[in-house]
């Protein structure tokens, strides 16, 4: 895709569309589209208008070079360096799962288990952070809340640190290194949250070449039934809840959102219920440490800090 000097944006996005869909790619237009549009410091809409102008030379060449990359099925949010999740715009890079929009309804499903703010803050734990979306759009929506972010990752750790730092959230979301729970000092939070690695072992293969090739295996390889780290993560909550204090989880949606539920109910926890994603399909699941609601007595409220050991 050669970019001669005159080329409008209107030719140059249609030889990059051209080539993306012969790449397989699944919306070729629009990711042609978002390039563009980032290499000028645009939104789609801006772009839009501007469609017969000419790109500069300099411009067309940077353009050139992402679409080969996106034609190497390298993510879209990789070559443009972000992701919105929330409202919030994170950085992203092949050391973390890219956020995804459906996981903005487990920050919803959270955010209904803390309640009306309370004079303390809420102490909250997400498991697995990645890039730190799921914590950051949680201390950003409730200036009550504070979160510790694990993630055993230290790829995942040094992104999500410097998410927090840019949305200016270091005051309120420390993001630890750590497996799971196990990784924390003595602490009791009323809210536990993960979208932890779920997919089945047999499975990985059959993903897309922007998952397969470019977003960590640990981050999406649950196990021969997709329920190793989740297992462990229902076994363990509830030494790390207060009581009345919740869990929420993201699954693969299915049978395995109810081979999750199970696996809570038989861990002990009340009123667990699968819950829907915007699809209609059932993906998430929470879960109530048995004992008083929150705000009828817990000492969960911060609390104990969780400290790394």
């Amino acid at each position: 895709m050669a970019a001669a000097a005159a080329s409008s944006a209107r030719a140059a996005l249609d030889r990059a569309t051209a080539r993306l869909a012969a790449a397989g790619v699944d919306t070729p237009r629009v990711d042609a589209e978002w390039l563009l549009a980032g290499l000028q410091g645009l939104g789609r809409a801006a772009l839009a208008a501007r469609l017969d102008t000419a790109v500069p030379p300099a411009i067309g060449a940077a353009y050139e070079a992402a679409v080969r990359r996106r034609a190497r099925r390298e993510p879209l949010q990789h070559i443009l360096g972000w992701e919105e999740f929330c409202g919030l715009r994170l950085v992203v890079g092949p050391g973390a799962l890219i956020p995804r929009p459906e996981t903005e309804t487990l920050v919803e499903k959270a955010l209904a288990f803390l309640g009306p703010a309370a004079a303390g803050r809420r102490l909250v734990i997400d498991v697995g952070t990645g890039t730190g979306a799921v914590a950051c759009a949680l201390a950003a929506a409730r200036s009550d809340v504070r979160v510790v972010a694990v993630d055993v990752s230290k790829d995942a750790v040094a992104l999500a640190r410097r998410n927090v730092i840019a949305l200016g959230l270091d005051d309120r979301v420390s993001v630890l290194a750590g497996d799971l729970l196990s990784g924390l000092g003595a602490c009791a939070a009323d809210l536990i949250v993960s979208n932890p690695p779920y997919l089945p072992t047999a499975t990985l293969p059959d993903l897309a070449p922007e998952i397969a090739a470019h977003e960590p295996r640990l981050a999406l390889d649950g196990g021969p039934d997709g329920l190793r780290v989740l297992r462990r993560l229902v076994a363990d909550a509830p030494d790390r809840l207060t009581p009345g204090g919740a869990l929420v989880v993201e699954t693969a949606g299915g049978p395995h959102a109810h081979a999750v539920a199970g696996l809570m109910r038989a861990t002990g926890f009340a009123d667990v219920i699968v819950h829907p994603d915007l699809a209609g399909v059932d993906r998430f699941v929470t879960g109530v440490k048995q004992g008083p609601l929150l705000g009828e007595g817990s000492e969960g409220t911060i609390g104990a800090p969780c400290e790394s050991r």
